[in-house]
């Protein structure tokens, strides 16, 4: 199982214009294509599982994630905001790099835990952070992935 199987270009956005954590979690989950009654159970979700513990995981970088009815599939979208957003992430930092994870409450394939793990070892590689803000094309944040073998 590769991380690049998981994400489509579409589902990349590298001009996140969000200022809050609201807006930029509401900008991520209009990347996994929901209608509005989804999007906001999802939204509700999402601000639950913020509610226990940031998922802002340093470096940078944030991973929201939660199981949903919403979807019947394991979902991913990334996200990037250059200027950073205060997301309350566990070093204190502004956070620039968002990659959403929703998955089914159950699934067959059970890949949810497998996908959150190779993200957040996909974001410890030393260079994954300076490369992910010098990307300009979806393509390229899907050649890096590539590149990485996560």
């Amino acid at each position: 199982m590769e991380l690049r199987e998981f994400f489509s270009e579409d589902a990349v956005k590298l001009d996140l214009q969000g200022t809050t954590k609201d807006d930029v979690l509401k900008e991520l989950i209009a990347l996994v294509g929901l209608d509005e009654k989804n999007e906001a159970m999802l939204f509700k979700m999402l601000k639950r599982r913020e509610n226990l513990g940031s998922t802002g995981i340093g470096r940078g970088i944030a991973i929201p994630h939660c199981r949903s009815l919403v979807v019947n599939k394991l979902r991913v979208a990334f996200g990037r905001k250059r200027e950073g957003v205060d997301f309350k992430a566990i070093d204190e930092k502004p956070v620039f790099f968002f990659f959403l994870i929703v998955a089914p409450p159950l699934e067959v394939s059970n890949q949810y835990l497998p996908v959150l793990g190779k993200i957040a070892q996909f974001s410890k590689e030393a260079d994954v952070p300076e490369r992910l803000l010098s990307i300009t094309q979806p393509g390229e944040f899907m050649k890096l992935l590539e590149e990485k073998g996560v």
